[in-house]
């Protein structure tokens, strides 16, 4: 059996029951959970300058605790200089124990980093109870370092959650530690 980390107690103890009580859940396996976290660079720059990937698999790498894959192009764009198959981001997929440490960590360490953090906007789900939020500066996470890096790129982070609405998926979220405006 894994380690659980920190935060899967917290969901065990105060989340589970506080989303059974607010929404009427009968059985445990109702309440919504994290599914998965995926961070997505997307590098238009990498067109002209391949070694930008290079730098950005290891920072996302770094970010993440598991290796970053590149994405290519689906299809070619003339205007954009783009043919399909180009190198153009990075992407990571997170679950089970890394995705809770990660959660965790953007949470407690990366956001409060921010320069002028309100809160996150809670007007950022799909209508699924899924999140996504983006973040302008690499540079927010603790593992990178301020001096090695050679251009400020920002990343996108969608939190997938087995929630049904968005108000739940909300829910889930703010208990988890979530800091949301207003």
């Amino acid at each position: 059996m894994a380690k659980t980390t920190r935060l899967m107690e917290i969901y065990r103890r105060d989340v589970v029951p506080q989303m059974k009580k607010k929404f009427g859940y009968k059985n445990i396996m109702e309440v919504p959970r994290l599914e998965k976290i995926t961070l997505n660079m997307g590098l238009g720059e990498a067109v002209q300058n391949v070694k930008i990937l290079d730098s950005a698999v290891e920072e996302l790498s770094l970010i993440a605790g598991q290796k970053a894959v590149i994405t290519r192009a689906k299809k070619s764009i003339a205007s954009f200089k783009l043919r399909e198959g180009m190198p153009i981001g990075v992407m990571v997929t997170l679950r089970r124990n890394r995705m809770m440490e990660f959660f965790d960590k953007l949470v407690n360490i990366a956001l409060p980093r921010v320069r002028d953090f309100r809160g996150v906007s809670g007007k950022a789900f799909d209508g699924r109870g899924n999140y996504s939020l983006g973040i302008r500066e690499q540079i927010i996470f603790p593992e990178i370092n301020y001096d090695k890096i050679d251009k400020i790129k920002g990343l996108n982070v969608s939190i997938v959650t087995t929630a049904k609405t968005d108000e739940e998926g909300k829910e889930l979220l703010r208990l988890l530690g979530m800091p949301f405006r207003n």
